[in-house]
């Protein structure tokens, strides 16, 4: 693992980066205290989702009606509530 000071981080960000996204992890330094520890993100999938969601139960009849709802707000022509500001 690398370890750069903030000043450093700074001036070579595109470069840090690079690192990061080719799998490095970087610990990055202020006043020789380690501030944050940067590492690349986990990649999400489909997978990933169905396990989170299965221990959850499945949204009940209100919950489709308040999307149907929210739906209709996006699409319907309103009054501009800035009109009068």
């Amino acid at each position: 693992m690398r370890t750069l000071t903030a000043t450093e981080a700074s001036r070579h960000f595109s470069d840090l980066l690079d690192a990061i996204e080719a799998g490095e992890t970087v610990t990055v330094t202020r006043g020789g205290r380690p501030i944050v520890e940067m590492r690349p993100a986990p990649h999400r999938t489909g997978r990933d989702l169905r396990t989170a969601l299965a221990g959850l139960a499945p949204p009940d009849d209100r919950f489709a009606a308040d999307i149907a709802d929210a739906v209709a707000n996006l699409t319907d022509e309103q009054a501009d509530p800035w009109a009068d500001v």
